[in-house]
């Protein structure tokens, strides 16, 4: 990519910034949760249009694709914005904090819609020079409901691009700065249920009873040690158990308690020996105390894996708009999920994120994503959306093969 072109780019930024503001504060206002946003669909809609774009809805989702077709009839490459929001209770004080209790924009979904939008108005803007065709997939129901694999599911992404591409804003890295790795980025994330049922009585006799609340504590402890003892420590393995309940007052002994809890994994092995391990070890505890284990494994989003020529040319685009500080590579994976990956199975591309430390903070210390206090800095949006369309233009000009 030439200077002049990544000029161009950064400006484009620059000038869609208050746009891109504008809409984002609206969608924070009006936050929705799962596979159906259909206010935000709407608002995202209303901002493209007049727009050169070909629209396709989800059936499943209130997701869309739009289509941006240069005159030439060369690759195609995917950019992906999610759409809803997390349900928490907003706690930041802005003058446009979410009006939905239970709802809140603490992912950053909402600037990733502005970015899209903002990424293809710029490319619209130079379609004639475009040596090839831009998908902009508008996804619901990333926060644990799949909506990738839906909108997949649902056909509006066939044929499917050659490359994809998302940005992820986070405030725990400087602001401005366009972060990656090549390989597993993100987690593959299952949740699991464990029901222990043992025989109540009252709390004076237990030994005319089989309690299930040690059993279940024991189970807990047993999972620990498992996954340090039985998991390679290069080919990791957290698995956490957020809740466990069981009973109903101080002197009955209940009959069931249950343990939920979530399984993080950077491979199909891990995730496997993983699942067989919490079988075994909550089946054959609860049996040894002469109780049953049934064991329920929801499994959730796969791997976030990363293709290294992808990466390498989002490297090279971040350092020519931004230089050679604008990119800063990620030593290790982190343990969070992200459903980006079912398009990733798919596709050769990759995710990075942004960063968006807010004004007068902490990357180390400020609230993180999921905080019902997050905020960012919304000047990075300009960077974002130049980010998107410079790494749309240099795929469609070059591929994969020069980088």
């Amino acid at each position: 990519m030439d200077k002049s072109s990544s000029n161009e780019w950064v400006e484009a930024g620059q000038t869609l910034l208050p746009d891109m503001i504008a809409l984002r504060r609206a969608i924070h206002e009006e936050p929705e949760l799962g596979l159906h946003t259909p206010k935000t669909t709407a608002k995202a809609k209303k901002a493209l249009e007049g727009l050169p774009l070909e629209i396709v809805d989800s059936t499943s989702t209130t997701g869309f694709v739009a289509l941006l077709r240069g005159p030439a009839n060369g690759r195609t490459v995917l950019l992906r914005g999610d759409m809803d929001a997390l349900p928490l209770t907003e706690d930041t004080g802005l003058p446009f904090t979410s009006r939905h209790d239970g709802a809140m924009h603490a992912c950053g979904h909402d600037s990733h819609v502005a970015m899209l939008v903002g990424a293809a108005k710029a490319l619209c803007a130079r379609r004639e020079k475009l040596a090839g065709s831009v998908m902009f997939m508008f996804q619901p129901g990333e926060e644990g409901h799949h909506g990738a694999r839906f909108m997949l599911e649902d056909g509006i992404i066939d044929p499917l691009p050659d490359a994809a591409f998302a940005l992820h804003v986070t405030p725990n890295v400087p602001s401005g700065l366009i972060a990656g790795r090549a390989g597993p980025l993100l987690a593959a994330a299952d949740r699991f249920l464990v029901q222990v049922n043992g025989k109540g009585g009252h709390a004076s006799m237990p030994h005319n009873a089989v309690d299930p609340i040690p059993i279940a504590c024991e189970i807990v402890m047993a999972l620990h040690s498992m996954v340090t003892r039985r998991i390679e420590a290069f080919d990791p393995v957290v698995m956490t158990v957020g809740r466990i309940t069981s009973g109903t007052t101080n002197n009955i002994i209940p009959e069931t308690a249950e343990i939920e809890g979530t399984i993080r994994s950077f491979s199909e092995g891990s995730r496997k020996l993983a699942h067989e391990g919490l079988h075994r070890i909550a089946t054959n505890i609860a049996a040894a105390h002469k109780a049953e284990a049934t064991v329920d494994i929801i499994p959730g989003f796969p791997v976030t894996i990363c293709n290294g020529d992808a990466v390498a040319l989002a490297k090279k685009t971040a350092q020519s708009l931004f230089g050679d500080a604008g990119w800063l590579p990620m030593p290790a994976p982190i343990m969070g999920a992200e459903d980006f990956a079912y398009v990733l199975q798919k596709v050769p591309g990759t995710m990075c994120f942004l960063g968006a430390t807010p004004e007068g903070g902490d990357f180390r210390s400020c609230c993180a994503l999921h905080s019902n206090r997050m905020v960012i800095d919304e000047s990075v949006m300009a960077r974002g959306a130049a980010m998107h369309a410079a790494y749309a233009e240099a795929f469609l000009n070059e591929g994969f093969e020069r980088v």
